[in-house]
């Protein structure tokens, strides 16, 4: 009996044990775990496979034209007319629409030709130039100029771009052209506007380098504009400097350890990470599908997503990529810089890859990544959604620091039915731990300059803003400014984010403050446009301010 008795004391005391580890392993991820989803609207009656922000907070968002009939029809009884449609010669649906977002509301829009795997950006005057597309789209330039009327509308140049463009990437440039790289099958690139009638593509090997056969693995490239004025290219596992304008490789780079490829249809994502004054300008790659997944997928074998991501240091004398591991594997998530200069990885699949019916696994859970943190504590787990978020999922930051999420279409048409992930149609946004109600004792407001201000180049700019009584950290103040993005396909073409360099933080009234900023030197370090400028206080941010720099 006594024997009984001891036994029974020491498991009475590792099940205590054990409950303590429970409970603190539990409280931690309690803890670790922020951020709220909000549905926003349950039905907008299109896939939001493409979005871009825009200066008057509205979001643009269009799918494809060849789908079948969407769950929106365009307005006054039109209907779009197209003998090349392989579904619908005569659609009267829409398939883009225009998102308000003060008044939580979608307009139907009208594409005229197939938008379907497109690319754009915001030119320097804030119109939406997007091009290129499948089918009859493919050549074409689609135009929309933004207006607070609701009477603005999509116009087409049918025959804007020399080489037929599908599953490209657009960046703006420091002359305000826009250049438009690769595509399926087309190894060169072009740009917007053309400087003459001569004007037509040039060709870059380096995505002939890049192709796997069959598979491709270089689609989307990853493009960014360095501040020496080169663009960063990255396609499949490796990346190059280019200089566009005379066509020559400035520099390569290593490639990334483990070979695997990160671009369409393997499809990782990545980022510029912030722009510090006299910092490192370094890019990030993360998730991805490894080698021959793609081909795997295709025949019913869906391979685990890669859980690593390379940092590098592009302007480094011998730049060579660090990696890191996420807490999951994840392929189709998207990047998103946020006003606090943390890193959003959202949506996304845990295994397959991009393309119709290739993902498994749904990643519901966000994750932040803190770049400036030592590395191993970098990644949190955020609370996740119970919505999946497949193939043609998208998401853009908005002015008041939130998160539009919307899109996940992983079939050829609208179904909604019988199939593993139904066409989702409707659009969410999640809020980070930063907008917080519990933490509005902590967020700035910007007073000054008031939103839609121009700013100059290599200007004092006095910024003006108030915190609550007390609460005042000012060595924890900084200012940013974001590039809204254009968002389709896991990447978000023309993302970057800018710490501006400030004095010091002094007081001009009862809780009111006064910081000058420094703004950017040159079209290199930020093209010409808009941007959201937002106040930064103990890692909170204000609600944005747009900015126009000229």
């Amino acid at each position: 009996m006594a024997h009984t008795l001891v036994l029974s004391t020491v498991l009475r005391r590792h099940l205590l044990l054990l409950l303590l580890l429970f409970l603190t392993h539990r409280n931690i991820l309690t803890r670790a775990a922020d951020g709220r989803w909000d549905l926003l609207l349950s039905n907008i009656g299109i896939s939001a496979m493409h979005m871009q922000l825009l200066h008057t907070d509205r979001v643009v968002m269009f799918d494809r034209t060849d789908f079948g009939p969407s769950n929106i029809s365009l307005p006054d009884g039109k209907c779009r007319r197209d003998p090349n449609d392989t579904v619908l010669p005569v659609d009267c649906t829409a398939h883009s629409v225009e998102y308000d977002v003060a008044s939580n509301s979608i307009r139907p829009l009208m594409v005229l030709t197939d938008v379907w795997c497109s690319s754009g950006a915001v030119m320097p005057d804030g119109t939406l130039v997007q091009t290129g597309g499948f089918n009859d789209g493919d050549h074409a330039i689609r135009i929309y100029e933004p207006c607070r009327n609701s009477t603005c509308d999509w116009r087409e140049i049918s025959r804007g771009l020399t080489q037929r463009r599908w599953y490209a990437t657009n960046h703006i440039l420091p002359d305000g052209r826009q250049i438009v790289v690769g595509g399926r099958r087309q190894f060169n690139y072009e740009f917007y506007p053309k400087t003459s009638s001569a004007d037509g593509s040039y060709n870059l090997p380096f995505l002939v380098q890049t192709n796997d056969p069959r598979i491709e693995n270089n689609l989307y490239p990853f493009v960014f504009l360095n501040g020496d004025g080169n663009l960063f290219i990255f396609a499949n596992n490796r990346a190059i400097l280019f200089n566009y304008l005379n066509g020559s490789v400035v520099r390569t780079y290593p490639t990334m350890p483990g070979g695997d490829p990160r671009s369409y249809p393997s499809t990782g994502s990545a980022v510029l990470l912030p722009l510090k004054n006299n910092a490192e300008t370094e890019v990030l790659v993360c998730g991805g599908a490894p080698k021959g997944a793609y081909v795997r997928a295709n025949n019913g074998d869906f391979v685990g997503a890669l859980n690593t991501c390379g940092r590098i240091r592009i302007n480094d004398l011998n730049p060579q990529w660090v990696m890191e591991t996420m807490p999951m594997g994840r392929v189709m998530s998207d990047m998103l810089l946020l006003p606090n200069g943390e890193v959003l990885i959202i949506n996304g699949a845990g295994s397959g890859t991009a393309g119709w019916e290739l993902g498994r696994s749904p990643v519901l859970a966000p994750v932040i990544y803190r770049p400036d943190n030592p590395i191993g504590s970098r990644f949190e787990v955020q609370n996740p959604s119970s919505t999946p978020r497949m193939y043609h999922s998208t998401a853009v930051l908005l002015r008041d620091g939130r998160v539009l999420v919307g899109g996940s279409n992983p079939h050829t048409y609208y179904n909604f039915t019988g199939v593993l992930f139904p066409t989702d149609l409707t659009l969410q946004a999640f809020s980070p731990r930063y907008l917080d109600p519990k933490l509005s004792y902590l967020r700035p407001k910007i007073i000054s300059p008031v939103s839609q201000s121009e700013i100059r180049y290599g200007q004092q700019l006095p910024i003006r803003f108030t915190i609550p009584p007390g609460r005042l950290n000012s060595t924890s103040v900084m200012v940013t400014m974001v590039a809204p993005s254009f968002n389709t396909h896991s990447f978000s073409m023309n993302q970057r984010l800018l710490v501006l360099s400030h004095g010091d933080v002094t007081a001009v009234g009862k809780s009111t403050y006064q910081v000058r900023v420094g703004t950017p030197g040159s079209g290199n370090l930020a093209p010409a446009g808009y941007y959201l400028v937002f106040v930064v206080h103990q890692d909170i941010p204000s609600e944005g301010i747009w900015v126009q720099i000229r």
